[in-house]
């Protein structure tokens, strides 16, 4: 637990004194919690983050081994100072999914500033949710594990997200969030656990992290700006995706973002832009793609702007978001379709600026066909080898 807090204290660069200071160390079992994966511990962690949250020096709520089941829990601010939530054992979800209700969040962290989540496992325990899902029943709408709402200065490391009802973690109008070496795992066919989702936030950084999921590893949407992705092992999954745009007409854009050293592997996608073929005020521009592998993606490149999976409301439109120096470099691997590169684009508002650079990607058949680029409404330049030739 020192090592922990030492490790607290560099990260959010606290003076020595004030390290020592903040040995303030609320316990969850010292205040109620039972490490037995049965018994209600919501109270218990609720009392340890008020204590922390009141406290005048840095403090750490504290999850030792062990199972501990809470319910749906808010974690809230202002705080009086930094929090480390450091977790050793794992934190577990009641398998009843109607103790959710419409709530739509499992973990809230809300209005707070300067929290580390550090280590553990949190289980969502989604089973039977993805199976009343799949079978077409009535069920609720389904939670995310662990959200952060209205939060700045926030840092979550080594955290092992399973099994979530939905979105794994979910950040919303929030800065300057950091996410790094993170193990999240759900089953391909488990509906929307999206690995990582963002909207309306700025400077988030995602690195070195392993993501399987049943949706996209990692979502991006509306008003995502300064993002920095690096170093992620994606699949099963849907690969990562800016978007769903233009489900609304008035949005925000998204922008400045930047994915890199990522492996693809069986994935339905592999780096891809979508919008639904509607009205927008969106936009998506300054986006670079580079150093990715494609393992046996089915999409390796491509921008869909039709987007209509209900076929209701966009089938005689065509999509409003503007898309705009988009950069593809250094992308190489296999196809498991023959179109490795697909630019779909608006009708009303052509995809502009789009750079190809050092594009190696075979279609992965033991046929003799090859690869192909396919391109609508789209324009841009092409720079170094392009495999399959490119069609801009």
């Amino acid at each position: 637990m020192v090592k922990i807090m030492l490790l607290y204290c560099v990260l959010f660069l606290f003076s020595a004194a004030s390290c020592q200071a903040s040995s303030v160390v609320y316990n969850v079992v010292k205040l109620g919690a039972k490490p037995d994966g049965k018994t209600d511990s919501t109270k218990a962690f609720h009392k340890a983050w008020a204590l922390a949250c009141s406290s005048r020096w840095p403090a750490m709520v504290y999850v030792p081994r062990g199972m501990f089941l809470i319910k749906p829990a808010v974690f809230g601010g202002p705080c009086k100072n930094k929090i480390l939530f450091s977790i050793d054992g794992t934190i577990v979800a009641p398998s009843n999914y109607w103790v959710f209700g419409n709530s739509g969040f499992w973990i809230l962290f809300y209005k707070v500033t300067g929290v580390a989540v550090y280590g553990g496992t949190v289980d969502a325990n989604g089973a039977s949710f993805w199976a009343c899902r799949n079978a077409g029943k009535n069920c609720p709408p389904g939670a995310r594990t662990m959200s952060f709402v209205a939060s700045s200065n926030i840092m979550v490391s080594r955290l092992r997200s399973i099994n979530s009802q939905m979105f794994h973690i979910s950040i919303d109008q929030c800065h300057n969030i950091t996410l790094e070496d993170m193990k999240i795992s759900a089953p391909s066919w488990s509906p929307n656990t999206d690995g990582i989702h963002i909207q309306s936030s700025t400077g988030i950084s995602i690195t070195n992290s392993v993501i399987k999921s049943g949706d996209d590893c990692i979502s991006i949407g509306p008003g995502s700006k300064n993002l920095l992705i690096h170093g992620i092992a994606c699949g099963p999954g849907h690969g990562i995706s800016i978007g769903s745009l233009a489900l609304h007409k008035k949005e925000d854009g998204v922008e400045n973002v930047r994915v890199s050293s990522v492996v693809f592997k069986g994935t339905q996608n592999g780096v891809r832009i979508k919008s639904w073929g509607r009205p927008s005020t969106g936009y998506v521009r300054n986006i670079v793609f580079q150093n990715i592998i494609m393992e046996y993606a089915s999409n390796p490149i491509i921008i869909d702007q039709n987007y209509c999976p209900s076929a209701k409301d966009c089938l005689k439109h065509s999509s409003g978001v503007k898309i705009s120096g988009v950069t593809y470099k250094n992308i190489r691997g296999t196809s498991a379709t023959q179109v490795a590169m697909n630019f779909a684009c608006s009708s009303s508002n052509p995809c502009k600026g789009l750079k190809l650079e050092d594009i190696k990607l075979t279609y992965y058949n033991r046929s003799s066909a090859s690869a192909m680029s396919s391109c609508k409404n789209a324009s841009g330049s092409n720079k170094g080898v392009i495999i399959p030739p490119s069609c801009l």
